[in-house]
């Protein structure tokens, strides 16, 4: 999906998208710094709306690694199902289905969860109820990594990981972005 493609379903679809840019290749690279690649796992993406962080994702996913990535934007969702890899899954629901779409892939826990979601921008009931089931899913250890425009959800995060969070910054992404990396006890 080109830059102008993405803007306009992006001005579109605001609330749920978040942004009008794609993420910078700094702000990806640092969200995923903290993910071991050699090792097989299971990687859930929320929020991958072009597919630039996914496809990075894929790049580096070692070969017995599944990647599952929920997309809710019918025009995102068919953009990522043109990735043609066996290893990644693309859903069409929300990520708070995501104990029971993990479960129908056959597995019991998550790795790492990568997520882009405009927290703020979603009603709290339902950003609670993906933060929950998120939690959840983890492996013990696991990770969750989450970036932002704002420190809104710091304090929520650190009190749901139990103060196993650290923040981070990269102000080379329009807008500048928090990342919360997030590790389960």
């Amino acid at each position: 999906m080109n830059k102008f493609k993405f803007l306009k379903e992006s001005l579109k679809s605001i609330k749920t998208s978040g942004t009008i840019f794609p993420s910078s290749r700094f702000l990806t690279t640092k969200l995923l710094k903290g993910i071991d690649f050699n090792k097989p796992n299971l990687i859930v993406e929320f929020g991958p709306g072009n597919g630039k962080i996914t496809k990075e994702i894929l790049k580096q996913l070692h070969p017995d690694s599944k990647l599952i990535v929920f997309e809710i934007n019918d025009n995102f969702y068919n953009e990522l199902l043109k990735i043609n890899d066996n290893r990644l899954v693309v859903i069409n629901q929300s990520a708070n289905s995501i104990l029971e779409v993990i479960k129908t892939h056959g597995f019991e826990a998550v790795d790492y969860i990568v997520s882009s979601l405009p927290l703020t921008n979603i009603p709290k009931t339902i950003t609670d109820t993906i933060l929950e089931n998120a939690y959840k899913s983890l492996k013990p250890n696991g990770y969750f990594f989450q970036y932002q425009y704002s420190l809104t959800y710091y304090s929520a995060l650190k009190e749901m990981f139990k103060g196993r969070i650290t923040l981070s910054f990269e102000p080379l992404n329009i807008p500048p972005a928090f990342i919360y990396s997030c590790q389960k006890d």
